[in-house]
């Protein structure tokens, strides 16, 4: 089979293919034919040096495929069955209460889906939804289940809410489209006029250039009678939060998942706590939660909106794209 490996972390350069053997499965494990993966920005961190792991691993925490051995005591997965990833293996349900839960991300922690073959435990697999390809599949256990468990596990949207969503990447594009399909009405954010129309075109009711008014906050007071909106989906971290909490409404709530605008920062905490709202920080989600997550896009035909595709050869210059952040929606590999 072949697969990439990462070689000194840090130069998309250093992203190599190679001739593997596939492993076979021991007990509790199933061996799946990997058919596709997506990228992340936890992948880039990983493969750009931001997140430290071993020489030669293989990166990408996403991927679907075929079921095609099982080892001992494996139930629920036959052979020809078509599954994807989970993104934490070891977290089943419940909330993350404990360090065990969240280790051993595949592609950081262990080897992961830049690979035509993957060895893992069955609990590292769900099916996925019904009549999606599997680059489709791909894109949901990162980016899908984050928004997910940021609106429906912790925000608990209803019908009515206002929710807003910051950009036009992956975990903002299926908020945008999670929040439509409960009955939401949607402000989106984004630096690009051409992007904001695509926004509109999948949804959203406002949009709001943050180039052309970076005190967006006030400019949601606006739109919304000095309310604010109840729900945030925040990825944009320390340079967006003062914005977030300026936007909230009295006992609104923010979902914390990105840090694309830097680690830490100042944070406007006498706003924060004036408006009694709630911020939660958001690493994906359980097992549980993407079952369910499954469960909702079959009853709602939602689709995912990808970019490009690459070939796994082509690793580094799918890289490259997400770099330059030209891309709306996700990117995708194929094996």
């Amino acid at each position: 089979m072949q697969a990439v490996r990462l070689k000194q972390p840090g130069s998309l350069d250093n992203l190599g293919v190679h001739e593997l053997d596939p492993v076979d499965p021991g007990p509790g494990e199933v061996r799946v034919r990997n058919h596709a993966s997506s990228l992340n920005f936890h992948d880039y961190a990983v493969v750009s040096g931001l997140i430290v792991t071993e020489d030669g691993r293989i990166p990408m925490s996403d991927g679907a495929g075929v079921v095609e051995a099982l080892g001992d005591g494996v139930t629920g997965f036959a052979v020809g069955d078509q599954v994807m990833s989970c993104f934490f293996p070891h977290w089943a349900d419940g909330r993350a209460d404990e360090f065990s839960k969240i280790v051993d991300v595949p592609g950081d922690r262990v080897d992961g889906f830049a690979s035509q073959t993957v060895t893992m435990p069955a609990t590292a697999f769900t099916r996925l939804p019904t009549g999606y390809s599997f680059e489709q599949a791909a894109t949901l256990p990162c980016a899908a289940l984050t928004a997910w468990r940021a609106l429906m596990v912790e925000a608990k949207i209803k019908p009515g809410d206002h929710v807003l969503v910051q950009g036009s990447g992956g975990v903002s594009v299926f908020a945008l489209q999670f929040a439509k399909a409960a009955g939401c009405q949607v402000t989106a954010t984004s630096s690009a006029d051409e992007k904001l129309e695509r926004l509109r075109q999948l949804g959203a009711d406002n949009t709001i250039n943050y180039r052309e008014t970076p005190e967006w906050g006030n400019r949601v007071l606006e739109q919304t009678g000095g309310r604010g909106v109840d729900v945030i989906v925040e990825v944009g971290g320390s340079g967006t939060l003062p914005q977030s909490i300026r936007a909230v409404r009295m006992g609104g709530h923010i979902s914390m998942i990105g840090v694309l605008t830097g680690i830490s920062g100042d944070v406007p905490t006498a706003e924060l706590f004036q408006k009694n709202a709630v911020v939660s920080g958001i690493t994906v989600g359980s097992r549980a939660h993407q079952q369910d997550m499954v469960a909702a896009i079959e009853a709602n035909g939602i689709q995912p909106v990808i970019d490009q595709t690459f070939e796994l050869a082509a690793i580094a210059d799918a890289f490259r794209l997400q770099e330059s952040q030209q891309h709306f929606g996700k990117i995708c590999l194929a094996m």
